[in-house]
């Protein structure tokens, strides 16, 4: 049977167990987050965790395609970026309704070969029936890297401590490690091997370390924006991957000002010193007075 699109509905409950991991995880200082708090920018990848079967996961960790995602032969998957329309608060605690559909399949080809772009489409409901958000998510599957013979060998990396450290105005660093990486992808019910497993991640899939989630990326971004601008609430967030961090490697996150919203990026250089930009994440605030009620 050939492979339709179509719409998964599901009724889902913002826990404040993986919101409490998360708030745990970032380890940023800002104000915790509790069950009858309104649920911050992005943390709904960790609040609706969706956890698949253990039969249906294939030998790189995500779930074996041909259900809800179309069954593309590529190997590498991608978590290309998006964008977020915020549009009503999402209460800790409360329960929402979530419809998720592919709203596009295209075959395109790249400098690294061919490659698919997948969109989907997620909007999440509260209890009222309103929209409170939609998201559309950019996902990218693309040929792989050589596999090396061996895998290389792990280097002893030190414990990072806190991930994001304040360095001046609108500037933070961004510090990760083996253990921050596995607790996220615990806490976002992500088992990608890149993220996690050193063999497999420098052995089959030929990276030089572990992967750092691109949403992990995208949310440090995110909670820099709570603390630098406390009082206000995005209406829409894009964000995009551009480039890959690995773990342990040294990234920065710079801020700047657009007199209607907000562009942030984490960047670094890559092992050729050259100046690299991982991750942008840009938008438009709204005031907190504008926002809808839960």
């Amino acid at each position: 049977m050939s492979w339709q699109p179509h719409t998964v509905t599901s009724t889902e409950f913002v826990d404040p167990g993986p919101v409490a991991a998360l708030t745990a995880l970032l380890d940023s200082g800002a104000p915790a987050v509790a069950a009858g708090d309104v649920l911050p920018p992005l943390w709904h990848w960790v609040a609706l965790p969706r956890w698949p079967a253990s039969s249906r996961i294939g030998s790189d960790g995500h779930p074996v395609r041909g259900s809800f995602l179309p069954p593309v032969r590529l190997p590498r998957r991608m978590f290309a970026g998006g964008e977020i329309e915020c549009r009503a608060d999402i209460l800790v605690g409360s329960t929402v309704r979530r419809e998720a559909t592919v709203v596009s399949v295209t075959p395109k080809s790249g400098r690294s070969g061919d490659l698919v772009l997948v969109t989907v489409e997620i909007t999440l409901y509260n209890p009222d029936d309103r929209p409170a958000l939609v998201e559309r998510q950019n996902l990218i599957y693309r040929e792989g890297a050589p596999a090396r013979a061996e895998p290389l060998r792990p280097p002893d990396i030190a414990p990072a401590g806190k991930p994001l450290s304040r360095t001046g105005p609108g500037r933070w660093e961004l510090r990760t490690d083996p253990t921050l990486l596995m607790r996220f992808s615990a806490a976002t019910a992500n088992p990608h091997r890149i993220h996690y497993d050193w063999p497999y991640a420098t052995g089959a899939e030929g990276y030089p370390g572990l992967v750092v989630h691109g949403p992990l990326m995208t949310l440090s971004l995110a909670e820099t924006l709570r603390h630098d601008a406390p009082d206000s609430v995005p209406a829409v967030l894009r964000h995009r991957n551009i480039a890959p961090l690995f773990c342990a490697q040294p990234a920065r996150i710079e801020q700047r000002d657009t007199g209607t919203g907000f562009a942030l990026a984490v960047a670094g250089t890559d092992a050729s010193g050259a100046a690299v930009t991982h991750t942008e994440l840009s938008g438009e605030f709204r005031s907190r007075e504008g926002s809808s009620d839960a």
